[in-house]
């Protein structure tokens, strides 16, 4: 028999009529049962996870800096007293570097206490001050800088042998909590320190931690202009809904005015390509002369590297309008399926705002999870350990240091100079704090799950609300009365196993590739070429098995959604139904990516436009009303409008898509399922009727609508 029967029979074998068939099956059962009982079963752990890090973390310990004695600065007893205060910040940087002080939380072997206010004036103590008492150089003088329950009639010499007051104050700005010294403040004497060094340290430490000021100035500005930016999102909004509303007007213009368009860019491609290289071509510039080298802005001087893209664009070229021509006809098809989707988003406006519910989800999943690792990271008590400056010093032979210690204690040997408590960590020989990674990993692993399942409702519901829209005979009559709500139900109540299964399968691909990355970033440095090359085509191959898992998952969904199968089901029979139309499903995707990628440069586009020339104050004559207002960083509040317009055209433009695959698996099962006849009538629109040559038979005496 003929090569195309075999071939079709390889995909599977088409649908046959059901008379019984009027759209998604409501007479359904729960599929995936056991797919189903493990993710409620990895919830129920999930939230064990959460109560266990709630019960044993303590997200304080990161919000609020820590003083000598282990208090936390600005809650409890230290409510009035928010900012730590060093005693030498200057030991900091002699340590350590900046980065290292950032990362291991500004924490420093020198004493600190928690202050209500950050030292204004530079202040040292004078020798005639070492025999007087605490109360009169500190406490008399409203400095309020010692360690708490120093005794007002120490005196001040011990206090500071034993490190309980501090020697000198300098001029301090509050960044991250914490009393940092002014980069142009005068330094004290100290052994070890110079004036220059210190000022380079500062002046870097704030300029890369001055964090509070940064983030004051941001708050200000979008206080000034929170409404423009809600005006911007509703003119995105606008925008995005009018785009996909007309385009059952002006799907078919458009798309070609694209397409006509992508062929003009290729064409001047091709004549710029041929205008260079033959003026390269006359200078006799070639390959040959430059030989090999790194340096690839180099290769746009010869006349090869023209040459070959002078090819390749026309070859693109031809490859287009060729398509043009021998798939024009599909290509009609696309786009009254377009259209057709135009149709159903208008008569079923609920779905446009589905995405916003999906997206509350999404908040509460990536919050859960965030809250979660953040009290796990925090689990355990804190660590003190005895540290020296220098044990070589006379009296600090006998130092044990990082032993344990207790900061409310006095150090035992204070003959050595310098010896003090600081905080080394958090315990880690608890039960939760053996067990910290492998909590962390079920943490991501939830995480990556809980949000492909969440994505996964999504698209099962839209497929089930439009697929309603395609079987209805009658529209807008046979439509139901709350598609969208039926199926949300549907989903919930019988498949919520099979879009665990789904997410599952798309979890572990994705945690693959995390684990992949991570990998390559620790090993970047110590890897060959030919390793490198290994990396990257592991990466590569997880990339497209993701992207090709997700596509089909996606009609596996939309396959669930009308026939209530289980998920392995419904991937096979939505897998063999594209193969056995792969021309069409290649159009139709390629037409309908291009459409959507136009809609968002459109929408996002014209947001950023008119963002700029307003908060750049560039429109001038609306009134007072009207004026843009003064900000300390402009671009703020316009890349908040250009990425607030993405998010938005991304979520409506998602809807739009799942409508256009939707109907065009639906319109695929209709071609296979009828023959336009009394007893097996087409669903589809009287538009992809004509195009196909085809129409429905009617009864003598019916005059109903198709």
């Amino acid at each position: 028999m003929g090569g195309k029967q075999d071939q079709n029979e390889a995909y599977g074998k088409p649908a046959k009529h059901d008379p019984s068939f009027r759209g998604p099956i409501k007479n359904r059962s729960c599929t995936d049962i056991i797919c189903c009982v493990l993710f409620f079963l990895f919830i129920l752990g999930y939230i064990a996870v959460g109560l266990v890090a709630w019960v044993y973390g303590d997200p304080q310990q990161v919000l609020y800096p820590r003083n000598s004695t282990g208090a936390y600065c600005g809650i409890g007893e230290n409510k009035d007293k928010p900012y730590l205060l060093y005693f030498n910040i200057f030991s900091c940087v002699l340590t350590t570097n900046i980065n290292g002080i950032t990362q291991n939380g500004l924490e420093c072997p020198t004493p600190q206490v928690c202050v209500s206010s950050c030292p204004e004036v530079p202040w040292t103590v004078e020798t005639a001050q070492l025999s007087q008492t605490v109360r009169q150089v500190f406490y008399a003088a409203n400095r309020n800088f010692c360690l708490p329950g120093v005794p007002g009639d120490m005196q001040v010499l011990q206090s500071l042998r034993q490190e309980l007051c501090p020697s000198f104050l300098l001029p301090s700005t509050p960044a991250l909590g914490r009393c940092f010294p002014w980069s142009n403040s005068t330094v004290p004497e100290l052994p070890g320190i110079s004036n220059t060094s210190i000022a380079q340290g500062i002046s870097g430490l704030l300029d890369s931690l001055n964090a509070r000021d940064i983030s004051v100035r941001i708050f200000e500005d979008f206080a000034q202009s929170w409404y423009w930016i809600l005006i911007a999102l509703g003119v995105a909004l606008v925008l995005s809904l009018l785009f996909i509303l007309l385009l059952r007007l002006v799907a078919g213009p458009l798309v070609f005015v694209l397409i006509i368009g992508v062929l003009g860019v290729l064409a001047y491609g091709i004549y710029h390509s041929w205008e260079e290289y033959r003026v390269l071509r006359d200078k006799g510039a070639s390959i040959s002369q430059l030989g090999f080298t790194t340096n690839l802005s180099a290769y746009s001087s010869v006349q090869e590297t023209w040459l070959a893209a002078l090819i390749v664009l026309a070859v693109l070229e031809g490859i287009l309008l060729l398509m043009l021509i021998f798939l024009r006809q599909r290509i009609r098809i696309a786009i009254a399926l377009l259209e057709e989707a135009s149709r159903a988003v208008g008569q079923m406006m609920s779905t446009m705002f589905y995405p916003l519910f999906t997206f509350v989800l999404l908040l509460v999943c990536i919050a859960y999870w965030a809250m979660t690792a953040l009290y796990l990271a925090t689990s355990g008590q804190p660590q003190y350990v005895f540290w020296a400056p220098n044990v070589s010093l006379s009296g600090c032979e006998k130092v044990l240091t990082n032993t344990s210690c207790n900061p409310m204690d006095q150090p035992v040997n204070s003959s050595c100079p310098g010896l003090t408590c600081v905080f080394q960590g958090y315990l880690s020989t608890g039960l939760v704090q053996r067990s910290l990674f492998n909590l962390q990993i079920y943490g991501v692993l939830g995480l990556f799950w809980t949000i492909n399942w969440v994505l996964a409702l999504g698209q099962c519901v839209l497929a089930g609300a439009f697929a309603s829209f395609y079987w209805a005979f009658h529209k807008p009559r046979d439509i139901p009365t709350f598609p969208l709500s039926s199926a949300f139900i549907r989903t919930l109540r019988y498949h919520t196993g099979s879009l665990a299964f789904g997410a599952l399968i798309l979890t572990l691909v994705q945690i693959a590739r995390v684990i992949l990355e991570y990998i390559d970033h620790k090993l970047r440095g110590t890897q060959n070429p030919m390793a490198r090359c290994i990396m990257c085509c592991f990466k590569c191959c997880l990339w497209c098995l993701e992207k090709f898992i997700k596509f089909l998952n996606r009609n596996a969904y939309i396959m669930i959604a009308i026939y209530g199968k289980n998920f392995c089901v419904s991937a096979k029979n939505a897998f063999m139904l594209l193969m056995r139309n792969i021309v069409r499903v290649v159009v139709l995707d390629k037409v309908t990516d291009l459409l959507l990628f136009f809609g968002k440069l459109l929408v996002v586009g014209g947001v950023g436009v008119l963002s700029f020339f307003f908060f750049t104050g560039r429109i001038q004559g609306l009134g007072k009303d009207i004026q843009s207002p003064q900000l300390n960083y402009y671009w703020l509040p316009i890349m908040t409008s250009i990425l607030g317009a993405y998010v938005i055209a991304s979520g409506f433009f998602s809807v739009f898509g799942m409508c256009v695959d939707t109907l065009f698996l639906c319109f695929l099962e209709d071609l296979e399922r009828n023959d336009g006849s009394v007893d097996r009538p087409y669903y589809m629109s009287k538009a992809l009727l004509k195009i196909l040559g085809k129409k429905n038979e009617m009864p003598p005496g019916d005059k109903r609508k198709k």
